[in-house]
């Protein structure tokens, strides 16, 4: 089987925590990776070191790009930014701090509603799905035969896995919040996404 007719390996990784101002308040450019943040992503790496990964994609959201960056540097690889792959929006329900439990509701109810179902003015899942499907379509087109590690975040990856893995049920939906350095395995041809596993980052083979 020549590599055009293999799927794609895709890693579809959470970026690491974020760093917090004062009083928990998140700043306006997302905030930096923390120490326990890199930590994760370095362990992330050695776990994926031996996987020959081919190339480093990331959302350009600052938690996300700044683990791709971190990670990219130690596989020997650029970081290509791609658009679609950032967190879904709850618009003005949006968190504004760490422990802002009201909007991570209407975040995590967004990820587990049906297709059709936004909040006004949040995004509607059925688009975010959509663009982040484009942009990991596109990825795997060209990485047909390898393997990719691809950084974006939590919410958005619970939420495209649920919906375009032909092996993933609704089930999904009742799992726990995926954690920061959570990863994915996903394989990607002209047949859709089969999901090969989903570990948190102490738990990843």
């Amino acid at each position: 089987m020549s590599d055009l007719q293999c799927p794609a390996t895709v890693l579809i990784a959470a970026g690491g925590e974020a760093q917090c101002a004062p009083g928990g308040v998140l700043p306006p450019d997302d905030g930096a990776l923390t120490g326990q943040g890199r930590a994760r992503v370095r362990h992330l790496v050695a776990q994926v070191a031996d996987r020959r990964v081919a190339a480093v994609y990331s959302s350009a959201m600052r938690p996300a790009a700044e683990s791709a960056e971190l990670a990219a540097s130690a596989l020997g690889l650029p970081v290509v930014a791609l658009d679609g792959l950032q967190d879904l929006s709850a618009g003005e329900s949006d968190p504004v701090s760490s422990d802002d439990q009201g909007a991570r509701h209407v975040n995590r109810a967004m990820v587990h509603a049906g297709p059709d179902i936004g909040w006004p003015p949040a995004q509607d899942s059925r688009l975010v799905v959509e663009r982040f499907a484009e942009a990991i379509g596109a990825i795997a087109d060209t990485h047909r035969g390898e393997t990719v590690l691809v950084f974006t975040h939590a919410a958005v990856m619970s939420l495209a896995i649920r919906r375009l893995s032909v092996n993933v049920g609704d089930h999904l939906a009742g799992a726990p919040n995926l954690p920061h350095c959570a990863v994915a395995e996903v394989e990607v041809d002209s047949d859709g996404w089969r999901l090969v596993s989903l570990a948190g980052p102490s738990e990843q083979a």
